[in-house]
């Protein structure tokens, strides 16, 4: 055998070699456990990190994670207890304990999360659909999750997975029942507004009626002691006059010609055509003795 028949010989048994221990060897992390199967079917769970041996071509390796995985659905609309809807959005925190059971009956973590999606969804509804909007928004919250939570490990440990929490991290009412809320409390804002205008309108035709009434008396009052006042004053002017006639009468005659003399030049549109020698300029010519 020649020099070059036994370099290529050797090259394809190192190669040999190197493929049986590249499919011999697999380390398993920190944060990973697996389970060695052969023919499809498993055979080992390896739950300590490093380095392993398994048998060449044979035997396949599955890894799962360790550590604590999240879970987000969508938000689900749930009927109450009281026949009130909401939209429900929940978070899950849970571990792959039991990786045997785990593949056995969800084989990977996409469709582990689908089913405890699932599984998360029906517990929710089954608790919140014995509860009323009232009992969830009080004290009792804290153990109606805590029944959730219940409800979903005892599920949750059939698929090999051991769940920390459940929480709900927000609970609305549907945007249609919001909308039709508002347009209820917009409503009764509109006809308290009416109610309150109607009776501010009564309060001020009533208060405009009561001082209408009132100016009406005080004028009438007024008027009434204006005339007594002006009577009492004419009463008084009458009787100083007749006691000012019944002193000097000749003053008297005097002052009510200039009265009357007054009252008839008063007027420019008014014209008299009268005799010199009348009674009426009588003191016009004579001077008063």
């Amino acid at each position: 055998m020649s020099n070059l028949k036994i370099k290529y010989l050797l090259f394809a048994l190192f190669g040999l070699v190197v493929i049986v221990l590249s499919e011999s060897l697999y380390t398993v992390q920190q944060f990973e456990q697996a389970i060695v199967l052969q023919f499809g079917e498993p055979v080992r769970v390896v739950q300590t990190p490093g380095l392993k041996i398994k048998v060449p071509f044979i035997q396949k390796v599955v890894y799962y994670d360790t550590r604590l995985l999240n879970l987000d659905p969508p938000a689900q609309e749930i009927v109450l207890g009281d026949k009130k809807r909401l939209d429900v959005d929940s978070f899950t925190r849970y571990q792959i304990v039991d990786p045997l059971k785990f593949y056995q009956t969800v084989r990977t973590e996409f469709q582990a999360q689908s089913k405890l999606e699932e599984i998360v969804n029906s517990s929710v509804r089954n608790v919140l659909g014995r509860i009323t909007l009232k009992e969830l928004l009080s004290e009792k919250r804290s153990q109606i999750m805590a029944d959730i939570s219940e409800a979903v490990k005892k599920d949750a440990a059939q698929i090999g997975v051991q769940v920390a929490e459940v929480r709900i991290r927000r609970a609305d009412l549907p945007i249609e029942v919001l909308q039709a809320i508002n347009d209820r409390m917009k409503a009764e804002r509109e006809r308290d507004a009416k109610e309150a205008r109607a009776e501010g309108q009564q309060a001020a035709q009533q208060i405009r009626a009561t001082a209408d009434k009132e100016s009406t008396i005080i004028v009438a009052e007024a008027e009434k002691k204006a005339q007594i006042i002006k009577g009492q004053g004419d009463k008084e002017a009458t009787e100083i006059w007749n006691k000012a006639a019944s002193t000097d009468a000749e003053f008297y005659q005097f002052y009510r010609s200039m009265e009357a003399y007054k009252n008839a030049m008063a007027d420019d549109k008014n014209s008299l055509v009268l005799s010199p020698d009348a009674e009426f300029f009588k003191y016009f010519k004579n001077k008063i003795k």
